[in-house]
């Protein structure tokens, strides 16, 4: 059973319908952490020893945030910047990471369509993600296709139900090693893995 930690982000998590949804989900499951990192870091005074500890301890990472400005808010940068140290995240040295399994879990207002090249947004979610799958490389982890909830304005109670049961399923089968790792070759989004995506 492998131990996943999810760097939750979310400066506003008390008015998200959809993160309360996927977050309450998969609150308490075994070998799963959830470390809010607003709750445990108002300041943005970020313990990095602490960090780091919690990712050495962990084997699958999820960087778990709405979508921001086309990225993630603003806490979950300043983690990146300064948890991931070159001689411990990256750089000859710099293999604390190596192997570890990451997986962006993002949520939209905007629903599928529009992240599109003939969309409103012109690009696609992955293409946006590009600087998360980059980082990853970097700390030479393998970076999943992202766990994604489009149309947080949009979306319907049953659809958000659905979705949560996916979230759930995606990480209860990443923890137990359900997922080999060609199951993430040419899918755009993890959701697709997941048995309950009809």
């Amino acid at each position: 059973m492998k131990k996943i930690l999810i760097l939750f982000a979310h400066p506003a998590f008390h008015k998200s319908m959809i993160n309360s949804a996927l977050i309450g989900a998969v609150r308490g499951l075994e070998n799963v952490t959830i470390n809010e990192l607003y709750e445990n870091y108002p300041d943005f005074f970020i313990d990095v020893e602490k960090e780091k500890k919690l990712l050495v301890e962990h084997d699958i990472i999820v960087w778990h945030h709405p979508f921001y400005w086309y990225s993630a808010p603003a806490i979950l940068k300043e983690w990146m910047d300064l948890v991931l140290q070159h001689g411990f995240a990256y750089g000859r040295t710099g293999r604390a990471l190596q192997g570890k399994w990451v997986l962006s879990a993002v949520s939209t207002g905007g629903r599928q369509e529009v992240y599109t090249e003939t969309g409103s947004h012109h690009y696609s979610v992955n293409e946006f993600l590009i600087p998360f799958k980059q980082s990853a490389t970097l700390c030479r982890m393998r970076y999943l296709p992202p766990f994604v909830t489009h149309g947080a304005h949009t979306i319907t109670p049953a659809e958000l139900n659905k979705q949560a049961a996916r979230y759930l399923e995606a990480i209860t089968g990443l923890r137990d090693e359900k997922y080999p790792e060609k199951d993430f070759e040419n899918v755009e989004y993890f959701n697709h893995l997941t048995t309950s995506n009809a």
